[in-house]
C-alpha cells in the first residue's frame, strides 16, 4: 500500500483518520474556549467533590501536652443529666479512657487511672467537683494531669417536644497539668457540641430510643476523644 500524501492525508503526515482525530480534539478544545475555558476545571471541580464526599481526610491532634504524665478522665454532669440519664457518666468516662488509652498507647502517655477506680473515688467524694484540680488529682493518687470531661447538656428530644427525636450533647474537654505552674488553670480547653439525628422530623418510627441516645453518646465521645490523636474525619462532617 501507498504511504498518504500530501493530498491524501494531513500535510503528508499520517493516515486520514489521524487527522480526524485531531480535527475532533481541536474542535472539542475550541469549544471549551469559547465558554470562557470552563469545561476542563468544572469536570475536575466535579471530581474532587465527589472524591470528597465519600472521602476522609486526615486530622492532627490539637493537644500532645499528655504526653509523658499519667493521666484520669473525669466526667462531671449536671444532677438532672445524672437522674435523667444514670449510666451516660459511667459510658463517657470508660470509653474515653479506653479510646485515649488505646490511640495513644505509643504517645509516651505514663498510663491513665482506670475509670473503675475514677469512679469509685467520685461516687465515694460527696462535693468533689467543688475540689481544686490539685485536689481532686491528689485523690486521684497524684496523676500528672487531668482531662476534664464536662457535660452541659443532654437531651434526646426537643424541649416540650417528647415526640420527634432532636438530642443534643453539649459541653467542653479541658487538660489540668498539674505539674504546671497553674495546675489549676486549664492549659488545653475546647467546646463540644453533637446532635442526633442528622434531620428534622424523625420519630419513633425509624428510631427507637437507644439508638438515639447510643448515636448521640457516640458522637459526644468521639469529638471528646478526638482532639488528643490523629485520626479521619469525613471532609463534611455530620457532626
Amino acid at each position: 500500500m501507498k504511504r498518504s500524501s500530501g493530498k491524501d492525508g494531513a500535510c503528508g503526515v499520517g493516515p486520514w483518520w489521524a487527522t480526524v482525530r485531531v480535527g475532533a480534539a481541536l474542535g472539542v478544545c475550541a469549544m471549551g474556549l469559547s465558554m470562557g475555558g470552563c469545561i476542563v476545571p468544572a469536570a475536575i471541580g466535579g471530581m474532587v467533590e465527589s472524591y470528597k464526599r465519600t472521602s476522609t481526610r486526615t486530622v492532627e491532634p490539637e493537644y500532645l501536652g499528655l504526653r509523658g504524665k499519667t493521666v484520669a478522665v473525669v466526667v462531671a454532669s449536671d444532677p438532672g443529666i445524672e437522674a435523667e440519664h444514670p449510666v451516660l457518666t459511667v459510658r463517657v468516662t470508660t470509653e474515653i479512657t479506653a479510646r485515649l488509652a488505646d490511640e495513644t498507647s505509643d504517645a509516651g502517655i505514663g498510663g491513665y487511672v482506670p475509670p473503675q477506680d475514677v469512679l469509685r473515688v467520685l461516687y465515694n467524694t460527696p462535693g468533689w467537683q467543688a475540689k481544686t484540680m490539685t485536689e481532686l488529682g491528689t485523690l486521684l493518687g497524684g496523676v500528672d494531669a487531668i482531662v476534664y470531661v464536662e457535660i452541659t447538656e443532654y437531651r434526646l428530644h426537643e424541649p416540650g417536644d417528647a415526640y420527634l427525636w432532636n438530642g443534643l450533647a453539649a459541653g467542653s474537654v479541658s487538660v489540668f497539668d498539674l505539674r504546671s505552674s497553674v495546675p489549676n488553670e486549664p492549659a488545653f480547653r475546647t467546646a463540644v457540641s453533637v446532635g442526633f439525628p442528622d434531620k428534622k422530623g424523625v420519630g419513633p418510627e425509624t428510631f427507637n430510643m437507644p439508638t438515639v441516645n447510643t448515636a448521640l453518646s457516640k458522637r459526644f465521645i468521639d469529638r471528646a476523644s478526638w482532639p488528643f490523636y490523629s485520626h479521619e474525619e469525613p471532609y463534611y462532617p455530620t457532626y
